[in-house]
């Protein structure tokens, strides 16, 4: 059976606190994350509350980045699916076309 070519990125901005929960979600769910990368980052802005003493003192928040790659309709039931289990304005996720992806080998 031919695997359709992933069309869709899925990024999901994840506070670091909620990483291990919602690594556990995606393992959990290989028919809608079949992989995943993860990636540090932090947060400015509106949007990004700042919890502890240091991201007070730098004006940003610790947050992880979690990238999937794959079909649109899986990544948009994945979305739904987390937010039914875990919902929070904590999380924030965004989709984008993907033109091409593949291994080099």
């Amino acid at each position: 059976m031919k695997t359709l070519p992933n069309d869709t990125l899925l990024t999901l901005v994840i506070p670091v606190s909620l990483e291990e929960d919602i690594l556990d979600f995606l393992l959990l769910h290989p028919q809608l994350a079949s992989g995943f990368s993860i990636l540090a980052a932090q947060g400015m802005g509106q949007g990004a509350p700042l919890q502890s003493a240091m991201e007070l003192v730098q004006g940003r928040s610790a947050r992880k980045l979690v990238l999937i790659a794959g079909r649109l309709e899986p990544l948009q039931q994945l979305v739904q699916r987390l937010g039914e289990e875990m919902p929070t304005p904590d999380v924030a996720y965004w989709m984008t076309p993907l033109l091409a992806s593949g291994r080099l080998a």
